[in-house]
């Protein structure tokens, strides 16, 4: 999905600028001009980051950003007119994660919103990224990759525990053979299909209570396998 940009700067050319030159890397971007009509906007709608001048009319910068703390986390650049080192000091304690002085160059002003925006997706993978699974009486221990079936450990491979894992952390997802070699063996591993269903079966004889009819490690007859949640 396009990420959704706010720009707020009262000079329109530098607004418009931005705006062209953001909208060409498929970036979604709202504009405002000054601190106010930032605000409202930053309450009604949901911005994958905000870039946002200090002086500006109504509210200033330091006062948007501010304001937005109180009720969003979304990533703030500030961009300020003035070399002084108050300004950048103020827009981080106010909550700013980064800080740009004009004049600037477009091209610095997009790594910094990439590298920003790279950074939070890498945090909310992390927070999605659960440190345990349970189901029936499989526990599966993220951090430790360690698994245990009624309370009592089971030893895996690391290969085993790999495979495990990935179908677990997808209940329900089919994954052919290739998919999942391609996955948790790499895409320059020599092995075939085989190699799956060897693992697939090794895995079966230590976490399901009858291998031969599996709880946890389904087969989806012709296409591959999943994990049942």
């Amino acid at each position: 999905m396009a990420k959704r940009v706010l720009v707020v700067d009262d000079e329109k050319s530098i607004v418009k600028g931005l705006k062209f030159s953001l909208m060409q890397d498929g970036m979604e971007v709202e504009c405002a001009y000054d601190g106010e009509e930032a605000l409202n906007m930053a309450k009604a709608n949901q911005y994958d980051i905000i870039l946002l001048d200090v002086m500006l009319p109504k509210f200033n910068g330091f006062e948007v950003c501010q304001q937005v703390r109180d009720f969003s986390d979304v990533p703030i650049i500030m961009l300020t007119a003035k070399g002084d080192d108050m300004d950048k000091i103020l827009g981080l304690e106010y909550g700013a994660d980064d800080y740009i002085t004009k004049p600037f160059n477009i091209l610095e002003v997009k790594a910094r919103i990439k590298a920003i925006l790279r950074r939070n997706s890498k945090k909310e993978e992390k927070a999605e990224r659960p440190s345990t699974i349970e189901s029936g009486d499989m526990k599966i221990d993220i951090e430790s990759r360690r698994v245990f079936i009624l309370g009592k450990e089971v030893k895996l491979t690391a290969k085993e525990f790999d495979l495990l894992e990935l179908l677990s952390m997808n209940p329900n997802k089919v994954y052919s053979r290739d998919k999942l070699l391609n996955i948790v063996w790499g895409a320059d591993y020599p092995g075939d299909g085989r190699t799956v269903d060897v693992h697939v079966r090794r895995l079966r004889e230590k976490v399901e209570e009858d291998p031969g009819e599996p709880k946890y490690i389904q087969t989806k007859w012709g296409v591959g396998y999943y994990f049942a949640g």
